[in-house]
């Protein structure tokens, strides 16, 4: 019985936290710089990415959309890291173990680079109410798109800003 109860709050919490109002950072502000350890053990900043096309993808393993959303994110990344574009993928769960185990068993690999927020300073620092979030920063490091959500053809959203972007 206790298991039950436990899993329910879970999936209560997490319904929830999907369910809570957009970024509350609004477009065109100056993106907020950051670090956070990655996965590759060394820390990566926002701002060593500036000049090029970045998307920052808040994410978390409990996060069904997440789940269903990271096989698109990975061929974005494939597709447009040759012209000027960057990924990252902001893990926002307090172990890092969960989202390596996750990434393990994926049937593809994820190449872009994974970012440890587990204190999640950087997810308050741009205001994520939900998972998952995606901000896309333009070459000149100013926040151009906020999406709440995935749900699937939202990939194609993403696309177009990109490509858009990566033109300017």
């Amino acid at each position: 019985m206790k298991h039950s109860i436990a899993g329910f709050a879970v999936r209560a919490l997490a319904a929830l936290v999907i369910a809570l109002p957009a970024l509350a950072i609004t477009s065109s502000a100056p993106a907020p710089n950051f670090t956070l350890a990655s996965r590759a053990g060394k820390p990566v900043s926002l701002a060593q990415f500036k000049g090029q096309v970045v998307m920052i993808n808040f994410w978390a393993t409990w996060c069904g959309p997440c789940r269903q959303e990271m096989p698109h994110l990975e061929a974005i990344h494939k597709k447009y890291s040759k012209m000027g574009f960057t990924m990252l993928g902001v893990n926002v769960e307090p172990d890092p173990k969960a989202a390596d185990a996750w990434l393990a068993k994926q049937g593809t690999p994820v190449s872009f680079p994974i970012l440890f927020d587990t204190d999640s300073k950087v997810s308050k620092l741009y205001s994520v109410a939900g998972m998952p979030s995606t901000v896309i920063v333009d070459r000149k490091g100013k926040v151009r798109v906020l999406h709440k959500g995935y749900k699937p053809g939202d990939e194609n959203e993403y696309l177009n800003s990109i490509r858009a972007l990566i033109r300017e």
